[in-house]
């Protein structure tokens, strides 16, 4: 099998034609709501709210739109931390908001706090990394980390000061549990609002005593801060130990991560753990379980979408791209996301797991299906698909 062309053109091929997003779709997720609404959302979460303050002829504006904001690791950072808004400067209520937040350059990236108090302000496009780190400032900013430090080493446990130092740790990155389980192993009253909120934030893992104590309360923990929030933060836990699992290469955690996930994520539970058994074989190098999970992860999961299963097939090309049964495997979904696919994208990544399986014929006939597909795109994307198939002639 020829395996040896050059898979890094597909990244210069979706930045040239603007869908880089084909391979991260959960990214922030944006409160559509009113800026009073934002405001009264943000003291009932405890969070700080997220501005993109932009103007539709900004280029920089529609290229964070389009290449930042949808990628996963920005969506799993912001919609986790912050109320994220999108305000159009120049119309509805963006004319009102930038009488209190001027705006001279656009994008301009604002943090404000539920009182309405710029936490941080930044000018100009981003890249992820940056972004991210914009974010983490305005935390520790907003959060008085080593303030709170000082205050815990000096002897302060009082549970409302538990519960912003442990919400600081979280927003931090750094972990929390010695403090929150050395709280909770006092046995406090988990019927009180201030506790329940405690847990809640506490819940940083899923093969945790707090998992097990969230879980059971998470009916009267969803009262206080909703429903989605408990579902959300259950599955970061999950997420997170199996995390762990891959660093400690542990089987056991693993497990532990798939029990709680069917026990607790509903719906969603079936996906996680297929998703979680992707990742762990693919860590293990283990071809043959990771290509049958990947088989039913596609045909159970996402038969019906055509970009998730040009993802998956992608994904399976790169990892093991010199096992024949898993790339046999990827062309099959790849082929299935082809043949629903209206994206030109999805077509080249089928035309070059073709390629890569060593049939030349079949890749240049999905690479000219591709050039028909990306006329309604753009210029760029035409030329992109032209350089590809002269690449593989």
């Amino acid at each position: 099998m020829k395996r040896n062309f050059i898979l890094s053109f597909f990244a210069i091929l979706f930045f040239l034609s603007g869908s880089s997003n084909l391979l991260s779709a959960q990214g922030i997720e944006f409160y559509q709501g009113s800026w009073e609404d934002a405001l009264l959302k943000a003291a009932q979460e405890d969070k700080i709210i997220f501005v993109d303050a932009y103007a539709e002829w900004c280029g920089p504006c529609k290229r964070m739109a389009r290449e930042v904001f949808p990628q996963e690791e920005v969506g799993a950072f912001f919609n986790r931390h912050f109320i994220n808004m999108k305000i159009d400067m120049e119309k509805g209520m963006g004319l009102e908001f930038r009488k209190k937040y001027p705006v001279s350059a656009f994008p301009t990236l604002f943090f404000i706090g539920p009182d309405g108090e710029v936490v941080q302000k930044a000018k100009g496009a981003q890249q992820v990394d940056g972004l991210i780190k914009l974010g983490q400032t305005a935390l520790s900013q907003a959060d008085n980390l080593e303030e709170y430090q000082a205050q815990y080493e000096e002897g302060k446990r009082d549970p409302a000061f538990l519960y912003r130092y442990v919400k600081a740790l979280n927003n931090a990155g750094e972990s929390s549990l010695r403090v929150a389980n050395e709280y909770f192993d006092t046995e406090p009253d988990l019927s009180a609002e201030l506790n329940l909120k405690f847990l809640f934030e506490a819940v940083t893992e899923a093969d945790s005593k707090l998992f097990n104590m969230m879980a059971e309360r998470r009916e009267a923990i969803s009262a206080i801060v909703g429903k989605q929030a408990v579902a959300d933060q259950l599955r970061r836990a999950c997420e997170a130990t199996v995390q762990k699992a891959l660093k400690y290469d542990s089987e056991m955690l693993l497990e532990e991560a798939i029990s709680k996930g069917n026990d607790y994520l509903g719906d969603e539970a079936e996906a996680f753990e297929l998703e979680a058994q992707l990742a762990f074989y693919q860590s293990r190098g283990q071809a043959d379980d990771y290509r049958k999970a990947a088989k039913k992860y596609a045909k159970k999961c996402i038969d019906k979408d055509p970009e998730a299963l040009a993802t998956l097939a992608k994904d399976m090309s790169e990892a093991f791209k010199n096992d024949d049964k898993v790339m046999s495997e990827a062309q099959d979904i790849a082929e299935s996301a082809a043949s629903q696919t209206t994206k030109y994208q999805h077509v080249l990544i089928y035309s070059n797991i073709l390629l890569q399986n060593g049939d030349r014929t079949a890749a240049l006939e999905a690479a000219n299906r591709a050039l028909e597909m990306a006329t309604a795109d753009s210029p760029l994307a035409v030329r992109a698909v032209e350089h590809y198939i002269k690449q593989i002639q």
